[in-house]
């Protein structure tokens, strides 16, 4: 259970905004409360402008993947010449998040930058009991709630009932994983409006900093085979809970881009 109400904690708070909203998802008040990002690049994270051990920046908030599981320690720290936000888990999930509203269609691309020295022995996103990474960035999205199944609405109602917290309509999360091939679509084990991708896998870059570009736009209608309406939240996750281990990453500036940018 640990990863589906985890997500529901990425997933929207319910009490987020103060603008009403359904009584399903969770993205709505995100949707009602914030204008959309129109900037050509949209940054979502500029950890390199801050300073090491500084406190973390006012719109990044933890979430709790369960109150009794122990929790990732996320700081700023020094790494290579520039500052990035590092992630010590011990055994631990949780993560951070904000609120930010962009269209795809607009700006369809994601960039950031990941530092994982060591890969998380016996992970697996297939499996429930294994379902731990080194690092995730996690994308949520508003969308049409009409669309969802009955399958898909009980267990979401099922989430907010267990965390108090209101779900987006789909979430995608980018991981590294110990062997799938970049690209691959994982259904999360636990519930059906998330999808796990694979940005990058195996050993061959541990212990220096990976540059990724996702096309969330198309990650999207490939891993849930719609269009997708605005992002309405972006977060990052290490967890090694399930496996019972220990792990270290590192995470750079994160930023959407205009559609036809370089």
């Amino acid at each position: 259970m640990k990863a589906l109400a985890g997500l529901c904690a990425l997933a929207l708070a319910a009490g987020c905004a103060t603008a009403p909203q359904d009584d399903l998802l969770g993205s709505s008040a995100v949707v009602a409360a914030l204008e959309r990002e129109r900037a050509p690049v949209v940054e979502i994270a500029r950890f390199s402008q801050k300073r090491a051990s500084e406190p973390l920046p006012e719109r990044w908030k933890t979430y709790v993947v369960v109150p009794w599981k122990p929790r990732t320690q996320y700081a700023l720290v020094e790494s290579e010449g520039q500052v990035a936000l590092e992630a010590r888990s011990e055994r631990a999930a949780s993560g951070l998040y904000r609120y930010v509203r962009v269209r795809p269609q607009t700006h369809p691309t994601l960039e950031w930058r990941w530092r994982v020295p060591r890969l998380i022995e016996g992970a697996d996103p297939r499996l429930a009991a294994r379902e731990d990474s080194p690092v995730r960035v996690v994308v949520s999205f508003h969308g049409d709630a009409a669309k969802l199944g009955e399958g898909d609405r009980a267990k979401m109602r099922m989430a907010k009932a267990l965390s108090g917290r209101a779900m987006p309509y789909a979430t995608l999360m980018y991981i590294w994983s110990n062997d799938l091939p970049v690209g691959t679509v994982v259904h999360n084990p636990h519930i059906g409006r998330v999808r796990m991708i694979v940005a990058e896998s195996g050993t061959a870059k541990l212990g220096r900093w990976v540059k990724v570009r996702r096309n969330v736009y198309e990650d999207f209608r490939k891993a849930f085979g719609e269009n997708p309406w605005d992002v309405v939240a972006v977060g990052v996750m290490t967890d090694s809970d399930n496996t019972g281990s220990s792990t270290l990453a590192q995470y750079g500036d994160i930023s959407f881009l205009e559609a036809g940018r370089p």
